[in-house]
């Protein structure tokens, strides 16, 4: 025997047919592997023969060699998985040495193997019928990742982790099948908080007798964001930024503020929003909440005709609208009379790439406006700015840039548990349709079913899920017309409808009382979501008059992009989601949004449109954003040039702006403008 192999830490012996294994190891390596077989003696069993595997060889060794080598052994252990009789054999034959040795429980596909790995209760995996150690359960759990696709690294330790927790190989493989294993899929739970805040009787608030009397019917109590607003100045006329999670009452703060100065005189209320399907729905409530007290209307475009068929009155007392309608009556020099409130719903719309920069040039346009009115009449005295979000990463910074007082009340009425399971886009409507039964077949306390919005990334995927719901459900997007859109959310608050499959449309918080949220997919359109939006858009699920808790989904794909541009795949985006911080909410520049929103600020501000671009939130490099327009033709001198009022009358971009006037050069027809525009756009 090689004197490399005098002295060694253990000895592990485990039978494989009519031969035993031996490994020997020291220092944690293994330093022999052989085979020992025994035959029978006057004396009991002894050695018969020896062979020590090098390279694949084996070669002979003197039989007194294996003796040697086990009185060398600090311990010698025999695996649990080698027969009794082998056992017993094994340990009489180390009796004749006088040599002790212990039965432990082994990895057998270590030992077959020639890996010496021990296994507890608290160590040991379970894989079908027998128990393996952690690394073998791991290699298999890598097999089968390779198998179904592969999966990123978080994805992959995020497994091993359970894997460790359970001990079960096959829970966690099932997983990779879109098994919903509550145990496993659950990532982590969103305690319910609340903040200990005084809360403001409403008999106390000073407001008009006709608004105060219906608040006094609906509640004893304000709500504690509300409470929070009130202490801070709500009622004295101060600007505010409130932040609160979704369903702790923000949208009665701007309520509140508005409808009191409108019933006082003091201007009407105009309360915006990002998109017309959250704008129709604000609008009908409003109709049906204030339409007795003032003039409702609604404005989400260029159109004077409106979506449901009335005409946009600018002489109305509640104005509801879409930053882009306003943001048009503005651009087109609508009077829009005396504003004495703007709220601003979802004000961390000013840190998107796209819609961000009009945002933030609308509310420097429309302080603009207030404030040259203000100006031209003396018995107007401005506007008072509420802004609400339910997700700002930077509430201080941000209330400071927009001269708002911050109200932050940090709360979550029910805890909401997150999920995450895999399986590809084929599975996932399987996956769907089993959870939004399962949520549909329970009751909350309160006595409410459950009900389920699933967000896909497509108006096609959409209807495609929807039909594979064996419960009643329906798509919902910004294709549907007015009537269409009206009818799901009548048949959701009447728990007629289990589901609602929708785009981003819900995500900016169109009221669907949902007790479940699932992700088809982690996209909205070809981008991947942020932090800020997905923490918007899990927040729909669990309402506190409605359900106990809420329950969020996560169905991830293996190794899956949506798109050629995306550079992230949809498991890692799953990982970085759900441990990610909230995004900070700024504007940010480039040539193309200076050069718009300067334009606009020219059309409605002329020579004071430097000025506003000062205001804004983000930096906008105001004198190379002249130059371009000058450049390019859009103005002469600071005044807009009848191209310049067409483009940005139809809020286009620089590139969109060429783009049709080269199509019109070349003779081409709007059909083929549009149609080019569109696949541009989509980056085909």
């Amino acid at each position: 025997m090689s004197k490399q192999v005098t002295r060694v830490d253990t000895l592990f012996l485990h039978q494989t047919g009519d031969d035993y294994l031996v490994v020997a190891r020291r220092d944690g390596k293994r330093v022999l592997r052989g085979k020992l077989e025994l035959k029978e003696t006057n004396a009991g069993p002894r050695p018969l023969r020896f062979l020590v595997t090098r390279k694949g060889n084996d070669s002979p060794r003197d039989p007194s060699q294996f003796v040697e080598l086990a009185r060398s052994a600090a311990r010698i252990r025999i695996s649990q998985q080698t027969p009794k009789a082998g056992r017993d054999e094994l340990k009489e034959m180390l009796d004749g040495y006088q040599l002790e040795a212990l039965t432990v429980r082994t990895c057998r596909r270590c030992a077959v193997n020639g890996r010496y790995s021990p296994i507890t209760d608290d160590t040991a995996i379970k894989a079908e019928h027998e128990h393996i150690c952690r690394d073998c359960a791991v290699q298999e759990l890598e097999g089968e990742l390779s198998f179904a696709g592969g999966l990123t690294q978080a994805a992959q330790e995020r497994l091993e982790e359970l894997l460790y927790e359970t001990g079960d190989l096959t829970r966690i493989t099932n997983l990779l099948q879109g098994e919903l294993d509550p145990d496993l899929t659950k990532f982590d739970t969103i305690s319910a908080t609340t903040e200990d805040v005084e809360l403001v009787e409403t008999e106390t608030l000073d407001l008009h007798p006709n608004l105060k009397s219906m608040l006094t019917e609906r509640f004893d109590t304000l709500l504690p964001v509300q409470s929070l607003a009130i202490d801070n100045g709500l009622l004295d006329g101060d600007d505010q930024l409130v932040v609160s999670a979704t369903a702790t009452g923000k949208t009665l703060v701007g309520e509140l503020a508005g409808i009191n100065r409108m019933l006082n005189d003091d201007g009407k209320m105009l309360f915006l929003v990002p998109l017309v399907a959250l704008a129709n729905q604000k609008h009908e409530d409003f109709k049906e909440r204030y339409g007795h007290l003032g003039k409702v209307t609604i404005r989400v475009g260029a159109s004077r005709i409106n979506d449901d068929g009335n005409r946009f009155d600018p002489n109305a007392d509640v104005i509801v609208g879409t930053y882009e309608g306003i943001d048009h009556a503005l651009r087109t020099g609508k009077d829009l009379g005396d504003i004495g409130t703007v709220v601003i719903d979802e004000v961390h719309t000013l840190k998107e790439e796209e819609r961000g920069h009009r945002l933030d040039g609308m509310i420097a346009r429309l302080k603009h406006y207030c404030e040259a009115r203000a100006k031209r009449r003396e018995s107007y005295g401005g506007a008072q700015w509420i802004y609400l979000s339910a997700t700002v990463g930077n509430p201080k910074w941000l209330a400071q840039n927009l001269r708002a007082n911050l109200v932050e009340y940090e709360d979550r009425p029910v805890p909401i548990e997150r999920h995450v399971t895999f399986a590809d886009g084929q599975e996932k409507p399987r996956i769907e349709n089993r959870l939004v039964r399962q949520a549909f077949d329970s009751k909350s306390s309160k006595g409410y079913r459950g009900q389920t919005i699933i967000f896909t990334n497509s108006r096609r995927r959409c209807h495609e899920i929807s039909r594979k719901i064996d419960y009643n459900a329906a798509a919902y997007h910004a294709g549907l017309d007015y009537g269409q859109r009206k009818r799901v959310e009548r048949q959701f608050a009447n728990q007629d409808l289990a589901a609602v499959v929708t785009t981003a449309a819900l995500a900016a918080g169109v009221d669907f009382p949902a007790s479940q949220v699932i992700f088809d997919t982690l996209a909205m359109g070809i981008e991947w979501l942020s932090v800020q939006e997905f923490s918007q858009m899990l927040g729909r699920a669990g309402r506190p008059d409605y359900h106990d808790k809420g329950v969020v989904y996560l169905l991830v794909e293996p190794d899956a992009s949506y798109h050629n541009t995306m550079e992230m795949t949809e498991d890692e985006v799953a990982f970085k989601l759900l441990k990610g911080e909230m995004e900070e909410v700024r504007t940010v520049y480039d040539q193309s949004s200076a050069v718009e929103e300067t334009l606009a600020n020219i059309v409605v501000a002329g020579k004071k449109a430097k000025a506003l671009n000062n205001r804004m939130l983000g930096e906008v490099p105001t004198t190379h954003a002249v130059g371009k327009l000058l450049e390019w033709g859009f103005i002469d001198g600071l005044d807009p040039t009848p191209l310049g009022l067409a483009v940005t009358r139809q809020f286009l971009s620089p590139r969109e702006a060429f783009a049709i006037l080269d199509g019109i050069r070349k003779g081409s027809s709007p059909y083929e403008i549009v149609a080019d525009l569109e696949l541009d756009e989509e980056g085909r």
